[in-house]
């Protein structure tokens, strides 16, 4: 940017590392006062570790962060707000068992400016008093950007501020986006919605892998050079599989149903067909509705319209327990959730052979450690950490969640970003793996937020963008550009992204 002005906020360099993991290996922003920067990348690009760096809640372990070019150092995100860096995160920073009141207090803000945000926001007609914790998850997105808007703040920081928010909250809070940017204040604004970055923003930065890879301003068009920026080349054509047509799936009735699936704020009128030997891929972007779709299927949730068919009957579920019982498996990203991290592989895969044993019946030793054995075999299960699952890889552990239902037979797996955090050998005995179960006759929905695992995997894929499946691809045909346009829905007319 040719400003000669000295920068309001201004990162330079920016690396952070946890573990193996590079979050930010050379991130740099310049946000002037009056200004609105987009700060734009893929799930796993660096975004909220950058804006968690700005406000101090975690350490860089090299770079340069000054405000009004002078060098800050923030110790704790108490010294940012100090400093005037106010952030909104993805989640809502409410304790949930302390009252709207109580929540104001901890972060010294003055009730009276805060009704006035909740005013201009349009819940003013809450009551201070409340118990955060029975508040929908939309009205706390917009409690901590009051609480935010109550300090006055010279850099106003939004994670995904209006990811789970309705049309009319979002409307509400871009107009008062606009009023921070006419008093001077600088604003960094996280969206996975272009229509969004268009209305409101001047300038996008772009990071990928943890590096800023572009600067650019808005202007009509500038969406493609984003999402090439983002990609930063296809995947290699010829690693993709040749995806199955319409005509390839298996004949009868689909293995498993959605019909106008909707759940609580995210997802809103899904449907679609899961048919048997295929494997039928989910992509979205954070927060548009994924997690819940997995969750209803799961029987973790109630869907609040529509219904699940499995073999053609209608179902629904109490407990994750008739789930299973229906034949639908559910693999979450985080595997901590899924195993018992103090016993043994054999006890975490055959897990599933307790709960199929009637009161006092005999446990089918001999099967179940055949079962077993197989599974650790066909999925290259690392035991030589003897003992405890918590002494495995991550990608091993990940392999007891999915080896304990191929174990039991399940013909339907619900795979929630199966790859998420393991090394790239275990994905490459991951993929073939799912292939090879389909290919036996069962089952897949698999969700990944790596792009370049869908032609490698699935058949079929499904775009989710705020809740509603926007767009269906063969697999094989959609590179990852297409996907990537898709799930920021640039497919859509700008009226129905709106």
């Amino acid at each position: 940017m040719s400003d000669e002005r000295i920068p309001l906020l201004e990162a330079s360099n920016v690396t952070k590392i946890f573990g193996a993991v590079r979050a930010l290996t050379s991130a740099s922003l310049e946000l002037f006062s009056g200004e609105i920067v987009a700060l734009l990348g893929a799930n796993g690009a660096g975004k909220s570790t950058l804006v968690n760096v700005l406000t101090g809640a975690i350490r860089p372990d090299s770079g340069h962060v000054r405000i009004r070019g002078r060098e800050f150092k923030a110790a704790s995100p108490t010294d940012a707000r100090q400093s005037g860096l106010i952030p909104v995160y993805q989640e809502s920073s409410m304790i949930p068992d302390l009252s709207v009141a109580d929540n104001l207090r901890l972060t010294n803000t003055e009730p009276a400016p805060f009704r006035y945000w909740l005013g201009e926001l349009g819940i003013g007609q809450l009551g201070l008093d409340e118990e955060a914790g029975g508040l929908p998850l939309a009205t706390l997105r917009i409690l901590d950007l009051a609480r935010a808007l109550a300090s006055e703040p010279e850099v106003l920081l939004l994670d995904e501020m209006t990811a789970a928010l309705p049309t009319d909250l979002v409307r509400k809070v871009l107009d008062v986006i606009r009023s921070q940017k006419a008093r001077d204040c600088g604003i960094i604004f996280i969206s996975h919605r272009f229509v969004e970055v268009a209305a409101v923003c001047d300038r996008a930065s772009v990071l990928r892998d943890g590096r800023t890879v572009g600067n650019l301003a808005i202007e009509p068009g500038v969406e493609d050079r984003i999402v090439d920026m983002m990609l930063g080349g296809s995947i290699d054509a010829a690693a993709a599989r040749k995806a199955k047509s319409a005509d390839d799936r298996a004949p009868g009735l689909p293995r498993l149903s959605a019909k106008g699936l909707s759940a609580g704020t995210n997802l809103a009128d899904v449907s679609f067909e899961l048919h048997r030997g295929e494997v039928l891929g989910v992509v979205a972007l954070e927060g548009q509705g994924q997690d819940e779709l997995f969750e209803v299927l799961s029987g973790f949730e109630k869907p609040s319209g529509g219904f699940i068919e499995v073999e053609g009957n209608k179902v629904s579920f109490e407990h994750p327990a008739d789930a299973i019982e229906a034949g639908l498996a559910y693999v979450p990203g985080d595997r901590a959730a899924a195993l018992l991290m103090q016993r043994s592989v054999r006890e975490n895969i055959a897990l599933p052979f307790s709960a199929q044993v009637s009161a006092w019946g005999a446990i089918p030793v001999k099967r179940e450690g055949e079962r077993v054995a197989e599974a650790i075999e066909r999925l290259q299960i690392d035991t030589r950490a003897q003992g405890e699952v918590r002494r495995l890889s991550g990608g091993n552990q990940q392999k007891v969640t999915i080896g304990r239902w191929i174990a039991t037979g399940t013909k339907t797996l619900l795979l929630f970003d199966p790859t998420r955090g393991i090394d790239i050998r275990t994905k490459r005995q991951i993929y073939p793996l799912m292939r090879k179960f389909a290919k036996q006759g069962a089952s897949v929905l698999y969700y990944s937020s790596e792009l370049e695992e869908i032609p490698l995997v699935c058949d079929r894929v499904i775009v989710i963008f705020s809740g509603r499946i926007v767009d269906t691809f063969n697999a094989g045909d959609a590179d990852e550009s297409t996907l990537m346009r898709a799930a920021h829905g640039l497919a859509l007319s700008s009226a129905e992204a709106a």
